[in-house]
């Protein structure tokens, strides 16, 4: 563990950030990848079946919005224990976060089970897209627990410098995933629940294999006996984990109410809107992966004291991730029919929403690096307040007016305007946060390193 600490707060930021990046960018996009290979098998059952994977997803979003805040809250907490070498508290608290995200993912399962109707209705779903989405819906809640579960141990590891061992056991469950997803919806017959058995099965298998990494190189051991459900340790996981909480679970509201609203405009814009999530979220997962490579370098070098270095990491992931998304924007607005085209060649309608969607989507991409590496460096450094304002601020305070607001005036346009308006609105809130708390590291006199 000693050693682990001396490479966080001694190696080149820029090469550690990378280091540890590379297996979690992997993760995210493999992740992504899967999730999107769904929508691209379904979508060849017609667009109400291509509906029905856009209705469900909100409820992923959720489901690994509680894997999020239990591994973020407890990761964050990990890493400023490692820098501050207190190996026991760490110890206890990745057993107490690993089982509170398992028990809290089987009460989601059993409730959704018990309601799914009623929580398909809430979801968006029309008359048409109902029986699909139960389908869908069915073995997604049985995963639950397991999601959950592979989410919080995941960044666990990674939190602890062990992105590696995380990366091996996401990405043995997405290839699963993708092998099977074809299998059980054609070869099987099963349709639209052969999608979400798929994911079922590929869940079971990461969750084996990362519980086993958990055991191996250095890292913090899962242990019952560990275990520590004290109002301390639930007040840090909350202090680490709200603001991935607000920024997954708005993220998930933010889909519902999208699905609702979209629904107006009958079920080509529902399928279209799904499409254009899920292309947005396969360029949002190599952000993602990116930032969660700096965040254990900024925990570490923070509880080190080491401010410099936490600064000087900071800024080598802005630069780099505006660049990079800024050629995924010019790409993505080039190739927008296409890519669109690829989930529902034969519906011209489809095409023509999503085509105007993911361009507008575009136009604003290239701030949400900022906004999202802002966000988590203001989450590990432990100003919660601040990082929960901002992910509340994007997905809520500016998304959902907007997407109230301009539809009746737009129509379906305001539906297509509503994120990138959010992104402009948020990233103007970020800047003065993120400088502030920079102007602030400056100024302490704990700034010692490299």
């Amino acid at each position: 563990m000693e050693k682990k600490r001396r490479l966080m707060t001694q190696m080149s930021v820029e090469r550690l950030v990378c280091r540890l990046a590379g297996p979690t960018i992997v993760i995210m996009l493999i992740t992504a990848l899967y999730n999107t290979a769904d929508t691209y098998f379904v979508g060849s059952l017609g667009t109400s079946a291509t509906a029905a994977v856009g209705i469900a997803f909100p409820l992923m979003a959720a489901i690994q919005a509680i894997g999020f805040f239990f591994g973020h809250g407890g990761g964050n907490y990990l890493s400023r224990q490692f820098g501050a070498r207190s190996f026991e508290n760490a110890g206890r608290m990745a057993s107490t976060t690993f089982l509170s995200s398992l028990v809290l993912g089987a009460a989601i399962s059993l409730l959704g089970i018990v309601n799914i109707k009623f929580l398909a209705v809430c979801l968006g779903s029309t008359g048409t897209i109902l029986p699909h989405a139960i389908e869908y819906l069915f073995f997604i809640l049985l995963a639950a627990p397991l999601t959950c579960a592979c989410f919080t141990l995941n960044n666990l590891l990674r939190f602890q410098g062990s992105a590696m061992h995380g990366m091996l056991g996401m990405l043995s469950g997405a290839i699963l995933n993708i092998i099977l997803d074809p299998i059980c919806i054609f070869w099987f017959g099963m349709g639209v629940s052969g999608a979400s058995f798929a994911t079922l099965t590929s869940q079971t298998l990461s969750f084996c294999l990362l519980l086993a990494a958990s055991f191996r190189g250095g890292n913090i051991r899962i242990n019952l006996r560990l275990i520590q459900p004290t109002l301390g340790f639930y007040l840090e996981i909350g202090r680490g984990g709200f603001p991935s909480l607000c920024r997954q679970g708005l993220g998930s509201v933010a889909a519902v109410c999208l699905n609702q609203v979209s629904g107006a405009f009958g079920d080509p814009a529902i399928a279209a809107m799904a499409v254009v999530q899920r292309i947005s979220m396969i360029a949002n997962a190599a952000l993602v992966g990116f930032g969660q490579g700096f965040q254990p370098v900024c925990g570490f070098n923070y509880g080190a004291g080491l401010y410099t270095r936490v600064k000087r990491a900071f800024w080598f992931c802005v630069k780099f991730s505006t660049f990079g998304l800024a050629a995924m924007a010019v790409a993505g607005f080039v190739f927008a029919p296409g890519l669109i085209a690829l989930f529902r060649p034969d519906d011209p309608e489809v095409i023509g929403i999503g085509n105007l969607a993911l361009r507008l989507r575009c136009l604003t991409y290239p701030l949400v690096g900022w906004i999202i590496l802002n966000n988590m460096m203001l989450q590990t450094i432990g100003r919660a307040r601040s990082a929960s304002f901002l992910a509340l601020a994007w997905q809520g305070l500016f998304m959902l007016p907007f997407l109230f607001t301009l539809p009746p005036w737009l129509g379906v346009l305001g539906v297509q305007l509503s994120q990138p308006l959010a992104d402009l609105a948020t990233f103007v809130c970020s800047v003065r946060l993120g400088m502030g708390v920079m102007r602030e590291m400056r100024e302490d006199k704990r700034s010692g390193g490299i």
